[in-house]
């Protein structure tokens, strides 16, 4: 998300900064400073306040695809400048595609205060309680998405906040326009917002402008997803992270500050700021899950605290490498895959060398073209995965050297077996030694980043195929026999009771995280390969200790923040549990 809020008349900045667009301009920095955070559409929104009736004063432009910044740029007119900027990048997870779903979405009415633009960097966990409430009131959504619905729940509550207002101004004598002037002028935007995210259960920063000059964002009560903001007597912006900022207005890092759990910022019509508490006040703190996963992959590295924490989640590795190659430093190279584990190697290497060891760095892999796979189908995941990434060839001595390669992640491990371990093992290394800065990933996220089914977890498979090993021995007592009775008691539990606890947990318990290491590599092991292969991943105390700020883990643990995040992952073993076996399990 991006949102700027010119606190001056718009002739004001053409003098200064010698152009009407300047505005847009810094939007548009904005925008694309955030371009790892959507690839597939992106839409801004203007509002003018000085716009006479019967002409406009809310704009919006939407595009699809990679360009998508550029194209919708490039249809902006003087026409459109306006003191309340708002932009948004489009990377759909586990929610629909197409033009129509891509933020931001735009309610019109007649009333300048009850026009309502709204975006925002979100999932919610429980949309179909919110839908129910909606059509309980004799609504009918014409379109079944989070983000629609949202803007209908708030529309209504906007709505309501004007209609108390027209009744304030009624009882105070005031007749006509003055009624109006009144309305513009007093819209309680908490109000609208307590009444509208109360109902919400999920990870979110949910941004918004108003026909009548209102700006507004509020994040979740857990902290899930960030937004950082930073004023002056010019300007009011906001991004979802932190170096957007400093680099579209030269800032320090202590001129912007983080949005609270359950904040939200507020700009009225005559540019007042306030911050808010709007959820969670005297709560927040105790439900603090701000999500470590921002730190380890999402956000950009160029933040100045995630750079060290990313480099301090490699430090940690260097005892857990150093016994995966024997102590042999000497005959080790060490190199890192993709670009976002860049930050974690610099930390590995400069834990070895902190040690006194002379470590050898070498660029061993590379990303030929720029695909994105976990963005394809999975019928066409394998086949691009395969061309994504070759090799420097000689960078390693043959049958000499160990290759420890640091990721930040594994999660499908899809381009691992179809690609990575294939690549690397034409160099011929004595051992692979394949490193994760984060732990082993186990369950899905249903706060707004691309994982949300069980079965396309490594880690996952590997239990799985754990518990049912191959055809079924026969007699009671089999590893088989005790594994699947332990499958179908999952089962039954997260049919039965979704909301009580992560039965899901329950699967991972026989295992320690070796012995799943040791059957993922089995899983992801190529056909043909030579090297030997060993994993090592992250450790939970680990993540917390380099990340002690952002104690969000559900990926890895288990713990949801949320009702809903536990219903889901529940329902989600339900749906994997009836597609594999077809029926309901035998009664013990």
């Amino acid at each position: 998300m991006a949102m700027i809020r010119l606190l001056k008349p718009l002739h004001y900045y053409e003098q200064k900064y010698g152009t009407w667009a300047y505005g847009f301009n810094k939007l548009y920095l904005m925008m694309e400073k955030q371009h790892n955070r959507g690839q597939e559409g992106a839409g801004i929104a203007s509002v003018s306040m000085t716009g006479e009736p019967g002409t406009e004063y809310m704009f919006r432009e939407k595009a699809e695809g990679k360009d998508a910044i550029t194209e919708i740029f490039s249809r902006v007119t003087q026409d459109m400048a306006g003191e309340l900027l708002m932009g948004h990048l489009r990377y759909s997870t586990t929610g629909k595609s197409g033009l129509t779903f891509v933020h931001p979405f735009l309610r019109r009415n007649n009333w300048r205060a009850k026009n309502l633009c709204l975006c925002g960097n979100f999932n919610m966990t429980n949309i179909d309680e919110v839908f129910q409430f909606l059509t309980s009131q004799g609504q009918s959504p014409r379109i079944y998405g989070d983000a629609y619905i949202t803007l209908e729940l708030m529309g209504h509550r906007l709505d309501r906040e004007v209609e108390r207002l027209f009744e304030e101004a009624k009882a105070k004598g005031l007749e006509g326009l003055d009624i109006t002037r009144y309305i513009d002028d007093n819209v309680e935007m908490a109000n609208v917002l307590r009444k509208t995210m109360e109902h919400y259960d999920g990870g979110y920063v949910m941004c918004g402008l108003t026909g009548s000059g209102e700006m507004f964002a509020v994040r979740d009560p857990w902290g899930i997803r960030p937004a950082f903001y930073y004023r002056d007597d010019e300007i009011i912006a906001l991004a979802s992270e932190r170096p957007v900022l400093q680099t579209t207005f030269d800032l320090q890092c202590e001129d912007i500050h983080e949005l609270k759990p359950g904040e939200a910022l507020i700009v009225r019509r005559n540019g007042d700021f306030k911050l808010e508490q709007i959820l969670g006040e005297g709560t927040a703190a105790a439900n603090y899950s701000a999500c470590s996963f921002e730190r380890i992959y999402f956000s950009r590295g160029s933040d100045r605290d995630i750079y060290q924490e990313r480099k301090h989640l490699g430090e940690q590795l260097t005892p857990a490498i150093l016994k995966a190659i024997d102590g042999d430093v000497e005959n080790t190279v060490f190199s890192y895959i993709p670009n976002t584990a860049e930050v974690a190697y610099y930390g590995m290497t400069d834990g070895f060398r902190q040690q006194g060891y002379n470590v050898r760095t070498e660029k061993v892999v590379w990303k030929d073209i720029k695909l994105r796979t976990f963005i394809s189908s999975n019928t066409e995941r394998n086949d691009l995965a395969a061309h994504v990434y070759d090799v420097s060839y000689g960078s390693l001595r043959p049958y000499e050297d160990n290759l420890v390669i640091i990721d930040d992640s594994i999660v499908r491990g899809t381009t691992l077996r179809e690609s990575i371990f294939k690549i690397l093992d034409r160099l011929h290394p004595k051992k692979i030694v394949m490193v994760s800065s984060s732990p082993q990933i186990r369950y899905p996220d249903y706060y707004g980043i691309d994982m949300a089914r069980l079965e396309e977890f490594c880690a996952f498979r590997a239990v799985i195929s754990s518990l049912t090993p191959g055809p079924s021995p026969k007699g009671e007592g089999s590893r088989y026999s005790q594994g699947q009775q332990l499958i179908d008691e999952v089962y039954r539990l997260c049919k039965e009771r979704p909301l009580e606890a992560n039965h899901v947990m329950r699967i991972y318990e026989p295992f320690t995280v070796e012995e799943i290491n040791q059957k993922i590599v089995e899983m992801l092991r190529p056909k043909n390969m030579q090297a030997p292969i060993e994993l090592v991943f992250q450790s939970i105390e680990g993540l917390h200790e380099a990340c002690p700020n952002h104690p969000g883990d559900w990926y890895f643990t288990g713990h949801y923040p949320t009702p809903g995040g536990t219903r889901l992952v529940n329902q989600a073993f339900v749906s994997w549990y009836e597609g594999n076996y077809h029926a309901q399990p035998a009664e013990p």
